[in-house]
């Protein structure tokens, strides 16, 4: 068992409090035959990246900023969005001003999706129309930590991505991984678990155990 004590806890959202893994493949896919590119190679690097990173990465000959509102365009609907199991009964449980959601998706999508699967609003909530570089450069979590007026070394971070994971560490943050969307042995983490329910938080003398 690992013990962790901070002062606050930052999320990612795709693949740790909703899993829209399914959809947001699909929709990579379906842009990536678009255009020819190989959909496997586009999925490979999408996950925990900002989308505009990913359609830079994967095709720099195309107008980039166009092609990111296209794509998340087309993804603001929640077809085969879910709830993962534990995100509620973990987030209620937790002081509002002591956690935020820090997401490579933007701040609608991420609010609908939040809305969508009954989850409460964070008070602090980043996403990549926030930041001038996203996940894996550590402004995100940077971010989250800020808004929250916590010291980015007393945060402990979710993840399930590696560019998250390195975000995160780049902040000075630890981090626990969960192995909802990759294997552990890519996940580069100070701890891994399998889900949500797996963690435990409570209070001590001002601080948040979290145990996993």
């Amino acid at each position: 068992m690992h013990t962790f004590l901070c002062s606050a806890i930052l999320f990612d959202l795709d693949g740790v409090l909703v899993d829209s893994t399914g959809a947001v493949a699909g929709w990579w896919r379906l842009w990536a035959g678009e255009h020819n590119i190989d959909p496997d190679q586009v999925v490979k690097v999408m996950h925990g990246r900002p989308t505009m990173e990913v359609v830079r990465l994967m095709a720099p000959h195309l107008d980039a900023e166009a092609e990111t509102k296209r794509i998340e365009d087309r993804a603001s609907g929640n077809e085969g969005v879910f709830v993962m199991p534990g995100a509620a009964e973990l987030l209620t449980s937790l002081p509002p001003e002591r956690w935020a959601v820090v997401t490579s998706g933007n701040r609608r999508s991420a609010t609908a999706r939040l809305q969508f699967a009954g989850l409460p609003l964070p008070r602090v909530l980043v996403g990549a129309d926030d930041v001038s570089k996203g996940k894996p450069a550590p402004e995100p979590y940077l971010k989250g930590a800020e808004g929250l007026g916590v010291n980015p070394t007393e945060c402990l971070v979710i993840e399930d991505a590696p560019a998250g994971i390195h975000s995160a560490h780049a902040g000075g943050m630890k981090v626990i991984a969960l192995t909802t969307t990759f294997p552990a042995e890519l996940l580069a983490a100070d701890a891994v678990a399998g889900a949500l329910r797996e963690i435990r938080v409570s209070v001590l003398d001002g601080k948040l155990q979290v145990e996993v």
